[in-house]
């Protein structure tokens, strides 16, 4: 049995099918499909033979390659769809509800149109969805996306000078925390780790485990230490050389782990 994984859009994430009677497909081919939201049409991103034992009855088959008429009706729609997006925008400012529409989708035949909104309110995008129902006599359905999935959506370049990963590549979102910026000694000034989404940018994860895995065995900062050069107090900490920077009176040296001994706290002084 051979199956694809198909992406919907850039970036998105990797849905599995079985390739049903289409058996020549490769790699970057147009696909129809069928999926929960209707008709869609996807690009092949891996194509996999199975062992005679694995058995997968639960996917859906592909339907064929995209046709030309296929991707004009895609076309269509999805300029149907960013005027659905301006007429919903219109209406939230008319009634000055705070909701950010982010995107609309139609499924290939149409029949199934779906809008995309952030917001913290629910009854704000319903109040726009029954009027925009009304405007284009068609149910609309609503769903939810977060600030991150925006940015994706919305494409452009991060600070880097590169395509956003969120929309090159990134198929899912990790959790991302301030402490994976303090382990990698990067600046905690909001604007050097914020990505166009507001939060956390997601580059902060990607070497953190490196980060973590380098940084044991070193002391920490603040630790008084003794070193080749004199007894001084660590003021910063290079985990990927493996190394520390020791101010030591009015100097400032780089001292490998290996030639630290940390040193007890000292205690308070008392007067004789």
């Amino acid at each position: 049995m051979t199956v694809v994984g198909v992406r919907f859009q850039p970036g998105g994430k990797v849905y599995t099918f079985s390739c049903g009677q289409v058996n020549d497909l490769l790699p970057g081919d147009l696909v129809v499909t069928t999926t929960s939201w209707g008709r869609q049409i996807g690009r092949v991103i891996s194509v996999q033979t199975l062992r005679s034992d694995e058995k997968r009855p639960d996917l859906k088959p592909i339907m064929g390659r995209a046709t030309g008429a296929d991707l004009a009706q895609q076309q269509y729609w999805a300029d149907k769809a960013a005027e659905v997006v301006e007429k919903a925008r219109q209406i939230a400012a008319e009634r000055s509800l705070p909701v950010k529409f982010a995107a609309a989708e139609y499924t290939l035949d149409g029949k199934r149109l779906t809008l995309l909104y952030e917001s913290e309110s629910k009854e704000n995008a319903e109040e726009v969805q029954k009027a925009l129902s009304r405007a284009l006599q068609q149910r609309v359905e609503l769903r939810q996306v977060g600030p991150r999935d925006v940015a994706k959506m919305m494409g452009g370049y991060g600070a880097c000078g590169e395509e956003r990963c969120c929309s090159r590549f990134l198929s899912d979102f990790a959790p991302i925390s301030i402490r994976m910026a303090k382990v990698q000694g990067v600046s905690l000034t909001p604007t050097e780790i914020t990505g166009m989404c507001g939060r956390l940018r997601c580059c902060l994860g990607y070497e953190h485990e490196i980060y973590m895995e380098e940084s044991k065995g070193l002391p920490r900062l603040k630790a008084r230490v003794n070193t080749p050069y004199g007894v001084g107090k660590v003021v910063d900490l290079l985990p990927l050389k493996h190394a520390v920077i020791v101010q030591i009176e009015d100097r400032r040296v780089e001292v490998a782990a290996d030639q630290i001994e940390v040193l007890p706290k000292e205690g308070p002084k008392s007067d004789k």
